[in-house]
């Protein structure tokens, strides 16, 4: 292998182990915070089911989003769905030997990469045009923008123009990563600079502001029932203290008596 395979191989599974050590802490984090109170926003679900059913209109159709800013809506829904299909479309690369027939269906979606970069456009124009969103806006909101633009934008030029990169090249390296048979890559820049991009996307993500991918689940104001007046919420910490309130109350009393 050469020099340049060796080090993004090993880019990768460092970015990789990042990756997943770093959303399972999260997603741990998120679990075991405490919500003490009933905040569901209106108009609230009164079921389990409910919940759910929100939930799934919120992921798949950012329902809050649109009732906010139908701009807004636009552009990040244009992004979140070109960026689904489009990585549905590069498992592809990973899948170890003969791809199954079913991939020949999702070779329309590369088209979707215009939808995730003119999204993205949208998205950042948004952030340089609009005068209080400009004001909210730290740097790491631009550079994630852009660090998802520039890989949209390399993957466009590698599928669209003439400066094709070697696809049998890219999926030998690329399954080679999962079945532990390393393969030298192709060496265009456009494609170091894509995946070296990628790679570091992956490494980065559990420690940005795109951590609103799991977080979503574990809005209270969003997967709580509103059933306040039905009976008393009270969370697992709350109950232990509580518990130990009252068994210290009746050692209390008993040495009264």
């Amino acid at each position: 292998m050469s020099l340049v395979s060796i080090f993004f191989t090993a880019l990768f599974y460092l970015s990789l182990v990042i990756f997943l050590v770093g959303m399972t802490r999260k997603i741990y984090q998120y679990w075991i915070t405490p919500a003490p109170l009933k905040i569901p926003t209106a108009p609230t679900p009164l079921t389990q089911t409910g919940v759910v059913i929100r939930l799934a209109r919120e992921v798949v159709l950012f329902e809050s989003l649109f009732k906010s800013n139908k701009w807004t809506w636009l552009f990040g829904w244009l992004f979140h769905v070109g960026l689904l299909l489009v990585l549905i479309r590069h498992a592809r690369y990973f899948w170890p030997g003969d791809l199954p027939e079913i991939f020949l269906l999702v070779q329309p979606f590369k088209y979707a990469a215009f939808a995730m970069v003119i999204g993205l456009i949208g998205l950042m124009g948004r952030r340089i045009a609009i005068e209080r969103i400009r004001y909210i806006s730290a740097p790491s909101d631009y550079l994630m923008l852009l660090l998802l633009l520039v890989i949209g934008v390399s993957g466009v030029v590698m599928t669209f123009t003439s400066n094709h990169t070697d696809v049998i090249t890219v999926k030998n390296f690329a399954s080679g990563l999962l079945t532990f048979d390393w393969e030298n890559l192709p060496t265009e820049v456009h494609f170091l600079v894509h995946i070296f991009l990628a790679f570091s996307l992956l490494a980065i993500f559990p420690i940005s502001k795109l951590l609103h991918v799991p977080g979503v689940f574990f809005s209270p104001t969003r997967n709580q029932v509103d059933d306040a007046r039905k009976k008393r919420h009270i969370s697992p910490w709350a109950l232990k203290q509580e518990k130990e309130q009252e068994v210290r109350l009746n050692e209390t009393i008993g040495k009264d008596e």
